[in-house]
């Protein structure tokens, strides 16, 4: 069983930078996906990226492309969301979950396929 634990939320202003960190206790081969999500208040939980650890291929969504990036340090069993340029609408509890299936293009953004998932840390974007 992974234990997950997020920090690194916080107030930041538009157009500033944020990087998450997601801490994983217990075996990596006790995974083969995490992926970051984000809650924004009244909305659905919607899937940012997902890193397949198996072959390293990574998902996006839209809203994530070109200004989030999902990275990871094997030794210390870390994930990390880096965010660049944020906005307002980024507001929301972001929470790393991992799956122990195959993840692939068309699911990985579904919550039902992650059994692990930590607390969620809270970013808000503003000025």
């Amino acid at each position: 069983q992974v234990q997950l634990v997020e920090s690194g939320g916080g107030l930041v202003q538009p157009g500033g930078s944020l990087r998450l960190s997601c801490a994983a206790s217990g075996f990596s081969k006790d995974y083969r996906a995490v992926t970051w999500f984000r809650q924004a208040p009244e909305k659905e939980r919607e899937g940012l990226l997902c890193l397949r650890i198996d072959d390293g291929v990574t998902f996006y969504a839209d809203s994530a492309r070109g200004r989030f990036a999902i990275t990871r340090d094997k030794a210390k069993n870390m994930v990390y969301l880096e965010m660049n340029n944020l906005k307002p609408e980024d507001t929301g509890v972001y929470t790393c979950a991992t799956a122990a299936t195959f993840i692939n293009s068309i699911i990985w953004d579904y919550p039902s396929r992650y059994n692990n998932w930590g607390q969620g840390t809270q970013v808000t974007v503003s000025s």
